[in-house]
């Protein structure tokens, strides 16, 4: 796998985990709304490498739970932040093929 295909992928998921967690918190901002259908994010795989996630309401309408919310963005976080480990990763990589191609 090469430098970009590795900082493409954490920024993929760094994305994608930033789109989950905009729905979580629309979720929680909606607790109290009558008839709101919880919004769900849905993980998939890219051809090319990395992930996407789609959003949609959910298919049961149920309602939004804080606990369950709560637990999603937490996942979010946690998701976001080992993405862009990965990504300094690539990017310090990147800094010492530079340094050693100077020298």
């Amino acid at each position: 796998m090469s430098i970009s295909a590795i900082t493409s992928n954490a920024l993929s998921g760094m994305q994608a985990h930033s789109r989950s967690l905009a729905a979580t918190a629309n979720n929680i901002a909606n607790v109290s709304t009558p008839g709101y259908a919880r919004l769900e994010t849905s993980f998939s795989s890219n051809a090319f490498g990395g992930v996407s996630a789609s959003v949609s309401p959910s298919s049961d309408g149920a309602g939004v739970g804080l606990a369950s919310e709560m637990l999603d963005s937490i996942n979010a976080e946690i998701g976001f932040k080992a993405n862009a480990v990965v990504f300094e990763t690539g990017a310090d990589m990147w800094d010492m093929l530079l340094t050693i191609k100077r020298d």
